[in-house]
């Protein structure tokens, strides 16, 4: 199913302001809050949708990226939650918002009517380089990562209890994640709520620990990522893998995996923009005779026509023969800059014909001549 523009799912303008960003936020996960749409699968999928878009627009990297490029800026997935968020990822992530909406958590999360309010881990972001050739970002590549990283513990499951269920009830916080102390002030009693220390906000503690990971639930390992990286792609530009960053300690949110696109130099083209450039150097028999000469392109060797009396610096386009745009069906094009080789080195027979061409004045330049292939050339380019 086709995403919505996050924009819309917010409903508000581009140029909207982070405050605005997330004061709409709120409204909508006002208006979609599972406690006042108990049951409503569609008010929940909304809701999710929601908090989809403001992971993006709301953090400035991810809406720089998604401003430029769309959903495919953000890699094969929409957000740091992909396809698979859950309520409590929602409350994990943006509780501090939800504090003083007058509504809890879900599942025990993020809560503020008695609820416990237990601390999720989240797993390190990891960032990759990837190299691409022009041709792959003219097509669009799968490419397979092997990442160096934490992972989730097999022998506890990611758990960190050594028989998966080696767990107690924290006899710090009563399960509930949080201590509230009560300070007595000139001004009288104050009470303040923090995470507890005893079982650093999840609200139980191992029993048994894992002797693999000791209680961790993770490990150091390796993992081989298959990443979809869409055409157009431009050298600087980070797509983001959700979840397949460094696993949580003990079965938290993972981190997500940043892709940072790298471009190969090509032998004969340089890019700009999506647009392609290629220097050919064609004789002075072939400029002024005219010729059929072979170029480079991305899907193989074409043969374009110089036409009689071609000057340097011209420049011949190509139409489609460039990048795809990212998120686009259009594409750029391919410009042929000509270039006449002149030798350095001449033989008496040689110098004998050029001088004897010389003095025909078919072979002098007229003295607006100059100026006409210039603004002729910068037509050229522009067209």
């Amino acid at each position: 199913m086709t995403k919505r523009d996050y924009y819309e799912v917010l409903e508000v303008s581009k140029g909207a302001s982070a405050e605005e960003i997330k004061k709409a936020y709120r409204k909508q996960a006002l208006k979609f809050h599972p406690d006042r749409n108990p049951g409503n699968k569609e008010a929940e999928e909304k809701f999710k949708e929601a908090a989809e878009a403001y992971e993006v627009l709301g953090d400035p990297q991810k809406k720089s990226r998604y401003d430029q490029f769309g959903h495919a800026g953000l890699g094969g997935s929409a957000g740091g939650f992909s396809g698979g968020m859950t309520m409590e990822d929602i409350f994990s992530h943006f509780g501090d918002i939800f504090s003083d909406m007058g509504f809890g958590g879900f599942g025990g999360f993020g809560s503020t009517r008695g609820r416990s309010y237990r601390q999720v881990n989240k797993g390190s972001n990891l960032r990759v380089k990837v190299k691409l050739s022009l041709e792959e970002i003219e097509k669009g590549v799968d490419k397979k990562l092997k990442v160096s990283k934490y992972i989730s513990c097999k022998d506890c499951a990611g758990t960190g209890a050594r028989d998966g269920s080696a767990f107690s009830t924290c006899s710090t916080c009563h399960g509930s994640g949080q201590v509230t102390r009560i300070t007595n002030t000139f001004l009288g009693q104050m009470s303040t709520t923090q995470t507890c220390p005893a079982c650093s906000g999840e609200g139980q503690v191992i029993t048994k620990k894992c002797n693999t990971c000791s209680g961790e639930g993770v490990m150091r390992g390796e993992e081989v990522i298959s990443v979809k990286i869409p055409q157009g792609v431009a050298e600087g530009m980070q797509l983001n893998v959700s979840g397949k960053g460094n696993a949580a300690r003990r079965g938290g949110v993972n981190g997500d995996l940043i892709v940072v696109i790298e471009e190969k130099e090509h032998p004969d083209l340089v890019r700009d923009g999506n647009d392609l450039l290629y220097n050919l150097y064609v004789s002075v028999a072939q400029a002024a005779l005219g010729a059929q000469v072979e170029i480079p392109t991305l899907d193989g060797k074409v043969k374009i026509k110089i036409e009689q009396g071609t000057q340097p610096g011209k420049i011949l386009r190509l139409r489609g023969k460039g990048l795809p745009e990212v998120n686009s069906y259009g594409k750029g094009d391919l410009l042929v800059n000509i270039n006449v080789w002149i030798p350095k080195i001449l033989s008496r027979e040689e110098k004998r014909l050029l001088e004897k061409l010389d003095e025909s004045e078919n072979f002098k330049p007229s003295p607006d001549t100059r100026e006409r292939s210039f603004f002729n050339r910068m037509k050229d380019y522009f067209e």
